[in-house]
């Protein structure tokens, strides 16, 4: 019988963490990188999207000993104290409703401000005004909980997306290539209607999730580490069972639409670079068919670990969850996060699991504090067994 060559992963992996949009939910991301740091496992790479570029620029714009500590002050500072309300259902959803309801009226602190004139009755505005809500305040929040100077000095490499107005097209800010401030992660967060365009270097950028809702691009443009562990942070889960309200119909269509098939782009990434692992491997074995291949000096890894760990909401949603921003649903939000990369940390995939000798690249998925490993990251199976965590 045939046997699978194996190769272990002993050495010490280079860690990404990619941090999607998705509002209010963005406060799962607390958790994961609590575990995280208690796990002493500090990113050489952050890169977000929307609410994912602000986490990431207060992680990439303080010392490891202070990211959790800021990142908890910065959701406390954007948020109301909460309305007196027995946490049971149905008494949770319509204190959920009423805490988006305020948002909507009297905006976030430190976050966004109503416009005292409605744009729909603005005939025409300066682009950088054309949103129901002005997000001045965060500019000042930002420099208040992260250190721009640190952000520069490299440290920890920070890649935020952003939507060209112009072009349509996602673009990533790095501060390996510019210098990073305010605006770079304004602009990634800035989501019409609700907020208006930013400008950055002369051009107008809306929310990155208006092209993809998680930036994996700009890590995967770059794979320049031997051993790469990136864990991708999901705010969005595609899958979820049939809507039986009209509030539940809204929630779902949202999900989604946000989702951004970002389990088909995982899959994707992880086929190119097992693709192009397959040329190394023929390569050094002789073969005169792929001598004249040329090497890809951006998919340098010998081996990459995609952790994709997807956030499921308890049932008290509403249409508006990624609007909501009570503490007790931020306190949830954070320990859901905390739990799921927790589950991720305790199992080690990306060590326990052997890689095939054929592979470049493996995915483990995390849920509901499950972590399964696909035998075959390109291929779509039922059969996906949990990781062994022996």
């Amino acid at each position: 019988m045939a046997r699978t060559v194996t190769r272990p992963a002993r050495e010490t992996p280079s860690v990404a963490l990619m941090l999607q949009g998705g509002g209010a939910l963005g406060a799962y991301h607390i958790g994961a990188y609590q575990a995280l740091a208690e796990h002493d496992l500090h990113p050489d790479w952050v890169a977000g999207i929307s609410i994912g570029a602000i986490n990431s620029a207060i992680i990439a714009g303080n010392l490891p000993e202070r990211r959790v500590e800021q990142l908890t002050a910065l959701w406390e500072a954007i948020s109301w104290p909460d309305f007196p309300s027995p946490p049971l259902m149905p008494w949770q959803t319509l204190h959920n409703i009423a805490s988006n309801t305020e948002a909507l009226l009297f905006g976030q602190p430190n976050f966004f401000t109503p416009r005292p004139v409605n744009p729909l009755f603005v005939p025409s505005a300066d682009p950088q005004h054309v949103s129901f809500y002005d997000t001045t305040p965060m500019r000042f929040t930002l420099r208040r909980f992260a250190e721009f100077s640190l952000i520069n000095s490299r440290a920890t490499r920070l890649s935020l997306g952003a939507t060209n107005v112009a072009t349509g097209n996602l673009e990533f800010f790095d501060n390996h290539k510019q210098t990073i401030g305010p605006e770079h992660v304004l602009a990634s967060g800035s989501l019409p209607p609700g907020f208006p365009a930013t400008e950055v270097d002369g051009k107008l950028y809306w929310d990155g999730g208006c092209v993809s809702n998680t930036p994996l691009d700009a890590v995967v443009d770059e794979l320049g580490y031997p051993r790469l562990v990136v864990f991708v942070i999901d705010l969005w889960d595609a899958a979820g069972p049939p809507p039986h309200t009209i509030n539940d119909v809204l929630w779902r269509v949202k999900q989604i639409q946000y989702a951004s098939r970002i389990a088909h782009h995982i899959d994707a990434v992880a086929t190119k670079v097992n693709l192009r692992h397959a040329v190394r491997l023929l390569k050094a074995a002789g073969a005169q068919e792929v001598a004249a291949v040329p090497e890809d000096p951006v998919l340098t890894a010998r081996r990459l670990d995609i952790v994709h760990i997807v956030y499921h909401p308890g049932d008290d949603q509403i249409p508006n969850s990624d609007a909501e921003f009570s503490r007790s649903s931020i306190a949830e939000r954070r320990e859901a996060g905390y739990r799921d990369m927790r589950a991720a940390l305790m199992a080690e995939p990306w060590r326990r699991q052997e890689m095939p000798a054929h592979l470049g690249a493996l995915v483990h998925r995390v849920e509901r504090e499950r972590v399964i490993t696909r035998p075959e990251p390109n291929l779509r199976t039922t059969t996906d067994k949990p990781a062994a965590v022996a």
